[in-house]
């Protein structure tokens, strides 16, 4: 069954935020993760509130953690730290019925 990554972000240093997105993009491409959502409008309804909101698709749960347990990710992350408030879960989806 496919998964998801769902984040709830602040950014609160763009530049730094920047690296960070395109090596993440990298990696989770190379994990064949696709982008449903990234920082598009949204309209918070219950919680903390985060302006950037991102959805991916992977083609299975342990590549969704793969590719969070991955070199390449991880050095993307270094970048996110301190340079944003943030949230991610991975959800493995419900098969269509």
């Amino acid at each position: 069954m496919t998964a998801l990554w769902i984040a709830h972000v602040t950014v609160t240093d763009p530049e730094a935020y920047a690296r960070y997105a395109a090596i993440a993009t990298e990696a989770i491409a190379a994990h064949g993760g696709e982008f449903l959502a990234r920082g598009g409008r949204y309209r918070q309804m219950e919680g903390k509130e985060r302006p950037r909101n991102v959805v991916a698709r992977f083609p299975s749960f342990e590549a969704a953690v793969a590719c969070y347990e991955s070199p390449r990710y991880q050095e993307a992350l270094a970048h996110a730290q301190g340079a944003a408030e943030r949230e991610l879960v991975i959800v493995e989806e419900t098969p269509q019925g």
